[in-house]
């Protein structure tokens, strides 16, 4: 059956995880339900944002305006939209804790899928009575980590048969075009480590350039790039302290040739290119709370042989592979993990290897026709309910 799904969420060209994100997920999700309906997505929009172009993206929210978020329920219950799928993360609505997307899960009488990109083992408030009523309103979650569900369960008495785990998407894989990247960016002599992803003081990238020096010795050729411009949120409190004091260490260890920071928000190609390319991919962060990581999710996804703190998604994606996590900030442990693997071609083809087997369930393609069953089956309730049939014209037709 045809169906049409609403995304509420940012969207690009908004540089957010959270947009890049819906952006594929709606993509995917086209191909896979093969529907000739365009689905139409809901933006989340600050003012400052960048107007989008196309047509399907004039329906917008805007984020500190309580009175848009009750509005757009309404449009939603008028419209033929079948379904309602909700990008949520607490900051990118308005409110204390995001609590103004309270007004639309209350007033929409659509069926609402829920996307949890956050969820706490531990919530406290004002983010436990947020995160619960939506939970409570939702028709079907989505998370994309095992250990969500029990968090779910145990903090809000969610039933388990509602939650369904998807793992992030990720990109194709293109390995036999490797080597031909290594080439165009100079890297064929070089072993190269990288992290990629917004810039501030939660991502402990100081570890990794405090270990360097150690990983030099033993693996003359290591380069270590840093991609990502700083955090918007961060830049704004500031500014960039956090890059200058990244640059400072690098001077004072004399790691210039070492190291490689690219300062600038790469397009989706560009990214997996530079991911592919690389040896070694690492997330040192100090924070072990995280439940999601689009970052370390793309990696593996990619192939790429991988180096990490054991965060709650590290420990969820890479169950069975605990001799890659590294404890944060053990200088010694990661210039070790780091030479070893670096070292040794074999080792890391192996890992590679690993990492590909782990990716194959996590493509783009395989995320949209996990989420197309959730959507597909929520869409044929609707469609025999009389209580939930709408006379009104497709929302894609009604930008207004």
């Amino acid at each position: 059956m045809s169906y049409q799904v609403a995304y509420v969420s940012t969207y690009p060209p908004k540089k957010c995880g959270i947009a890049t994100y819906t952006y594929h997920l709606r993509q995917n999700v086209q191909k896979a339900k093969w529907g000739s309906l365009a689905d139409p997505v809901v933006i989340i929009k600050e003012k400052n944002d960048e107007n989008p172009r196309d047509s399907f993206l004039k329906w917008t929210i805007n984020k500190n305006r309580r009175e848009d978020y009750k509005k757009m329920a309404e449009k939603l219950n008028k419209s033929s939209v079948s379904v309602v799928s909700l990008q949520h993360e607490f900051g990118i609505f308005g409110g204390d804790a995001g609590q103004y997307i309270l007004e639309f899960v209350r007033r929409l009488k659509k069926p609402l899928v829920t996307t949890f990109h956050t969820v706490f083992r531990t919530p406290a408030e004002p983010y436990a009575s947020v995160q619960r009523d939506i939970a409570e309103r939702s028709d079907r979650l989505i998370v994309m980590n095992h250990k969500a569900i029990d968090d779910l369960t145990r903090s809000f008495h969610i039933p388990k048969n509602k939650i369904t785990f998807i793992p992030h998407g990720t990109p194709v894989p293109d390995l036999k075009g490797r080597e031909a990247f290594r080439a165009s960016l100079g890297w064929t002599d070089r072993k190269v480590v990288m992290t990629f992803g917004f810039l501030s003081r939660n991502k402990g990238i100081e570890t990794i350039l405090q270990t360097l020096p150690r990983v030099v010795e033993k693996v003359p050729g290591v380069l270590y790039v840093i991609v990502g411009q700083t955090h918007p949120n961060v830049k704004r409190q500031e500014g960039e302290s956090y890059r200058e004091y990244l640059k400072a260490i690098i001077s004072k260890n004399g790691l210039q040739d070492h190291v490689l920071m690219i300062d600038r928000f790469m397009s989706e190609h560009d990214l997996v290119k530079y991911i592919t390319a690389c040896d070694l991919y690492v997330t040192p962060y100090p924070g072990l709370e995280q439940i999601t990581s689009g970052t370390l999710a793309y990696a593996i996804g990619l192939g790429r042989p991988v180096l990490t703190t054991p965060y709650r998604y590290a420990q969820d994606l890479l169950k069975g592979s605990e001799e890659l996590f590294v404890p944060s900030g053990d200088l010694a442990a990661w210039a070790l993990k780091m030479s070893a693997l670096l070292a040794d071609s074999s080792l890391l083809n192996s890992y590679q290897k690993k990492m590909e087997r782990i990716g194959m369930l996590m493509s783009w393609p395989q995320a949209g026709k996990n989420y197309n069953r959730v959507f597909s089956q929520l869409a044929q309730n609707t469609a025999t309910d009389p209580a939930q049939s709408s006379e009104a014209d497709y929302i894609a037709a009604d930008p207004s």
